[in-house]
Parts: C-alpha cells; sequence; structure tokens
C-alpha cells in the first residue's frame, strides 16, 4: 500500500504547478482525496478543526447508511413486477429461484438510475471545479446516491437526467457550491421532477417499459409495474388497505429506497451512533407528525380521510420515515444549533401531515416541508441565537 502511494504521489506532481496536466489538477485532487486520507488542513478562513477527518469520509459513512434502502428498494421492484405479472402471487410464495429474479430484475432497473445521476452531477462538478480551479466537492457522493431512492421507477431516464442537471446548476452551483445551498440538492431534483412531469411522479400510467433494453426474463420485452401508493389512494379518497406491518415492511409500490422502515432505521442507527446526523432532528420530526396527525384524528373532518389516517401510519408512509433520517438531517441545510434542530424538525413533521390531509392534489407532503424548513433554517438559528444573548445580557445586567 505504502508503494501503491507513494508511486500515486509521484504522479501526481504532473498535475501541481507547471507539470503536465496541471489544467486537470482538480480532478486528481477528486480521486486523491477520495482514495486517501488528505494530509493537508482546511485553508478557508473560519475553519477551526483541523484535523485527519475530512467530508469525504463523513459522506460515505451516510452512502452505507443508505445501502440497506437501496438493497431492500431493488428486491422490492422486482417483487412488484412479479406481482403484477402474474409470476407471484403473495410473499409466501417467494422461493429462492424467484427472490434471485425478483433481486436481479430489481439491479439491472435501479442501477441506470444511480449511473445517470452520478455522470450528469459528478460531470457538471467536476466541470464547475476546473473552471473555478477549485476543489471538486464531495456532497454530491451523497446527492448522487439519494436521487435514485426517491423517485419512482416508471421515471424515463432522460428526465432524471434532465432534473439533475438543473439541481446541481440551479440549487448548487449558483449559491457558490457544496456548503453554500440553501435547498436539499436532492429534494430539489424531485420537485423539479414532480412539477415538470407529474404523471410519472404520482403512478397515473400504471404501466412502464424499463427493463426491455436488458433483455431481462427470458429475453423477453418486461413491463415494470408502477400504480398509486397508498397516499395516492389516500388523496382520491379511496380507503388505505395496507396494514401498519405492510407499510413497515416495505413490500407495497412507492419509490425506490423509501418503503421499508426497517432498512431505514438501520440507516439511521448508523448515522446517529457515528455522529454523523443530528438524532433531535430526527426525532423532533416524528413528534411533530405525529403530535399533528393526533390533533387532526381528534378533530378533523370524519369525510377526510387523509385527517381520520391514524397518526402512526402517517409515520410509516410515504418517503416521511426517509425523509427525516436522511434529507431532514443535511447538516447544510437544516438547523445547527441545538434547540434550532428540535423546531426545526418538529415543523417539517408538522407541515408534513398539514400538506397530506389539506391538499388532496398533493398528498406525500415531505418533499415540500423539508424544503420550505430549509429555507426558515438559518432564521430559526438566528432566533434561538439572539434569545440566548439576550438571556445572557439579562444575566449580566443583574
Amino acid at each position: 500500500m505504502n508503494k501503491f502511494y507513494q508511486i500515486w504521489k509521484k504522479f501526481g506532481q504532473n498535475f501541481q504547478e507547471g507539470g503536465k496536466f496541471a489544467k486537470l489538477s482538480s480532478f486528481y485532487d477528486a480521486f486523491d482525496t477520495f482514495l486517501f486520507t488528505p494530509d493537508a488542513t482546511a485553508k478557508r478562513n473560519g475553519s477551526h478543526i483541523h484535523d485527519g477527518r475530512d467530508s469525504k469520509r463523513t459522506m460515505i459513512l451516510v452512502v452505507i447508511a443508505l445501502i440497506p434502502a437501496l438493497l431492500f428498494g431493488m428486491f422490492n421492484v422486482g417483487y412488484q413486477h412479479l406481482l403484477a405479472t402474474g409470476q407471484l402471487a403473495a410473499i409466501s410464495e417467494l422461493t429462492c429461484p424467484l427472490f434471485w429474479k425478483a433481486f436481479g430484475f430489481g439491479t439491472l432497473a435501479v442501477l441506470p438510475y444511480l449511473i445517470v445521476a452520478y455522470v450528469v452531477g459528478l460531470g457538471i462538478e467536476f466541470t464547475v471545479a476546473q473552471i473555478k480551479h477549485e476543489e471538486v466537492a464531495e456532497g454530491f457522493l451523497v446527492t448522487g446516491f439519494i436521487i435514485p431512492l426517491i423517485v419512482p421507477i416508471n421515471t424515463p431516464l432522460w428526465q432524471v437526467a434532465i432534473a439533475v442537471a438543473f439541481a446541481v446548476i440551479f440549487a448548487k452551483e449558483v449559491f457558490g457550491g457544496t456548503g453554500y445551498n440553501i435547498f436539499n440538492v436532492a429534494l430539489i431534483t424531485r420537485a423539479f421532477l414532480f412539477f415538470a412531469y407529474p404523471s410519472h411522479m404520482t403512478g397515473d400510467e400504471p404501466f412502464v417499459r424499463i427493463g426491455s433494453t436488458f433483455g431481462w426474463d427470458g429475453g423477453q420485452l418486461v413491463e415494470g409495474y408502477t400504480c398509486a401508493t397508498p397516499l395516492t389512494q389516500l388523496g382520491t379518497g379511496t380507503p388505505v388497505s395496507q396494514s401498519f406491518w405492510d407499510m413497515a415492511n416495505g413490500l407495497i409500490p412507492g419509490s425506490v429506497g423509501e418503503t421499508c422502515i426497517w432498512a431505514i432505521l438501520l440507516g439511521g442507527l448508523l448515522l446517529i451512533c457515528t455522529g454523523v446526523a443530528s438524532w433531535k432532528t430526527m426525532l423532533a420530526t416524528f413528534v411533530g407528525g405525529a403530535l399533528t396527525a393526533i390533533l387532526f384524528n381528534r378533530f378533523g373532518a370524519e369525510s377526510n380521510l387523509a385527517a381520520q389516517y391514524p397518526w402512526y401510519m402517517h409515520l410509516v408512509s410515504g418517503g416521511f420515515a426517509f425523509g427525516a433520517v436522511f434529507m431532514a438531517t443535511d447538516p447544510v441545510t437544516s438547523a445547527r444549533t441545538e434547540c434550532g434542530k428540535w423546531i426545526y424538525g418538529f415543523l417539517i413533521g408538522l407541515v408534513a401531515v398539514l400538506v397530506r390531509v389539506l391538499n388532496p392534489g398533493y398528498p406525500e407532503g415531505m418533499m415540500l416541508a423539508i424544503l420550505l424548513m430549509n429555507a426558515f433554517a438559518p432564521l430559526i438559528d438566528w432566533c434561538v441565537v439572539q434569545v440566548n444573548i439576550n438571556k445572557r445580557a439579562k444575566r449580566v445586567a443583574k
């Protein structure tokens, strides 16, 4: 390993100022800091922590935490396909060959979304870094992994490419790049898709070809099945047939990584144990959603199915849990003060349930709730700081 490191560093001299590849220094730096712990400390003004743990290591921990949701999502895509094509009637009939058939189909369906997200997003980031002669930002390591998990599997790849490009340019780079963006880039991607191409995001198109490119299933043209999610049914006035355990176990229609609560919570536990994400934000989001739903259960109109939807069902439906664990806790776009994290998370849960109940046209709610609170996070922190300053000033005056 030491010998490889020496060879790599010697090769890197070609990318330094005066070297033959100096114009591509950002590319070398990106791979160098990804493969090895950096031997340099932060140089920007205002940096106070100078050690070997850089942001890329933190981002990789988040990616690892997302893997259980990705793997289950791949299986669920294939499982829903088997159900739709009549090859399977229930999970109890699942055999080992059918399991691998489902997982294989789902893997081939989901991988192109990962590839498109990373190729487009990192392509833009590398290009911008070269133009500005800066280091390649590491934030898209997580963003590119999250995007395929929060979009329906029937979304055309060209639409995903356009949405990723829009989000990276207009929600990130125009603000100054990683660490300066106001809104969560992955959620801006989903928001762009929702408002630009709503039919693919709501389950209104039940059958879409996604497997024929790979010749899967014996070389036959395969149609991937998507249908209305439980929240979509609720928004249209149709009672939800799935139980709490059906929703928690995740074998239901929905975005790739948002259905299995156990996989999401497993990833959340890793983030909390490693100190990467704030448990306060997570807990406050669930508490805010639960209390708001309880109030609607008690005082909401009986004719409004969303208002009478049990509070615990709200927490396991749609993207609520995924958003609370992986996106509300984004360190760049969320509140940073300890008290502010409680307020920020609570308001996300509150707004998410409000949107679900009061806006039948958009039954999900979590995306808009997080984006809205992204905008208010700096104000929340400012208010918390001012309150603390005033308290200290009063103590000094005494």
